[in-house]
């Protein structure tokens, strides 16, 4: 089962690389990985997806309160956090498809970005489904460059 681990680390060189060692020598890939500053700029948080059963998940996450510089660990219910990636496509256009990709961009909501006599690139936030969804909308037209962004997830309401 695919578990988000949202980690509260202190902003400090080297802490990534001690976090996914962990994971590492424990023979757990990481699907996902985003890091970012917080609103503390002395702490960062870590949204971290690897699939795992309950009780891997549980000494994972034993280890990871082991190490140093983690101030809080948490394991977000998928239905009570919000769940959001980004992705950035760059589609050969011109001005025979131009209009058929703008209305694929406005249906899933992106922004274009940048347009060029052969290209158009759009942003796009949402859902790992959505991200997917719009990538094969545009596929017959031709991906000339992608990058997408790990999930990063916070809880629903006030906690």
């Amino acid at each position: 089962m695919k578990h988000t681990l949202s980690v509260i680390v202190e902003n400090k060189p080297g802490v990534l690389t001690r976090v996914a060692g962990l994971f590492s020598r424990r023979g757990f890939n990481i699907d996902s990985l985003a890091v970012g500053p917080t609103q503390d700029p002395m702490l960062s948080r870590m949204t971290i997806v690897v699939e795992a059963e309950e009780r891997s998940l549980e000494q994972i996450i034993k280890q990871l309160n082991k190490l140093i510089n983690i101030i809080k660990i948490s394991d977000l219910d998928p239905h009570k956090s919000i769940n959001r990636e980004l992705l950035l496509i760059k589609v050969n256009s011109s001005s025979k498809n131009r209009a058929e990709i703008i209305e694929i961009a406005d249906i899933f909501r992106a922004n274009i970005v940048d347009v060029s006599v052969k290209s158009l690139t759009l942003e796009i936030t949402g859902t790992s489904d959505k991200l997917s969804a719009i990538r094969e909308m545009l596929q017959p037209y031709g991906i000339m460059e992608l990058a997408r962004t790990g999930k990063i997830s916070l809880l629903r309401g006030n906690k």
